[in-house]
């Protein structure tokens, strides 16, 4: 009886060992995962972000379908200009009150110097906007959600776009405790709300909202 006692309270202690040590290695190795596939994920927001802000400043407005997107880079080309003033006579104003010269008009000339390609010019010689809607998460397939449209501020409309992926889906295969914690993180340090995304329908706002630290991590 006293061997089965003490064989019980072996397995007692070396549960309770394994519980504490889990408590303190289990949030340690969920931080270490986590951080690696947030870098992972936030790098493609930040080429949808950018493919995003040429796709605007040529067309005017955001899109919310990669297709349009990906043809856009493959075709869409930057117009590299050259600004240059010129002052020059205004001949017939000084012939109509009589003077030989004393008006002069200042004028800036915008000069086309050569096109250049966008998908160049923001990824070089890499093809890697072609999957950048892609989770990159091993085990997931999945794709950010896309969403663009218009809202208004002040009697002005402005075009707006949103790219997120769901927590739940980059720490599928994680501690389902540890993942609801995480979608409520609200903290300078930390991705705030359940989703890691880039732009807002709500505001004009094409930041991210991750901490600085994942700029830095995924700086090319």
């Amino acid at each position: 009886m006293k061997s089965v006692i003490q064989i019980v309270l072996w397995v007692v202690i070396v549960f309770l060992g394994w519980k504490v040590y889990s408590s303190i290695t289990g949030p340690v190795e969920f931080n270490k995962i986590k951080e690696a596939r947030y870098t992972k994920v936030i790098k493609n927001l930040k080429d949808i972000q950018k493919s995003q802000l040429a796709y605007k400043e040529v067309t005017g407005q955001f899109t919310g379908s990669f297709d349009s997107l990906i043809r856009f880079l493959d075709t869409a080309q930057f117009a590299i200009t050259q600004r240059r003033d010129t002052v020059y006579d205004d001949v017939e104003r000084n012939k109509a009150f009589g003077i030989d010269e004393g008006y002069y008009i200042e004028e800036s000339i915008l000069d086309t110097l050569q096109f250049t390609s966008i998908k160049d010019s923001l990824f070089g010689n890499s093809d890697r906007y072609k999957t950048m809607m892609k989770v990159p998460v091993e085990g997931v397939d999945a794709e950010f959600e896309l969403r663009a449209g218009e809202i208004k501020r002040q009697d002005a409309s402005y075009s707006v776009f949103e790219a997120r992926v769901a927590k739940d889906v980059v720490l599928h295969d994680l501690d389902k405790n540890l993942v609801i914690q995480e979608k409520q993180v609200q903290s300078v340090d930390g991705v705030n709300g359940p989703y890691i995304q880039v732009g807002s329908m709500d505001d004009v706002n094409t930041s991210g909202n991750w901490p600085k630290i994942y700029d830095s991590r995924t700086r090319q």
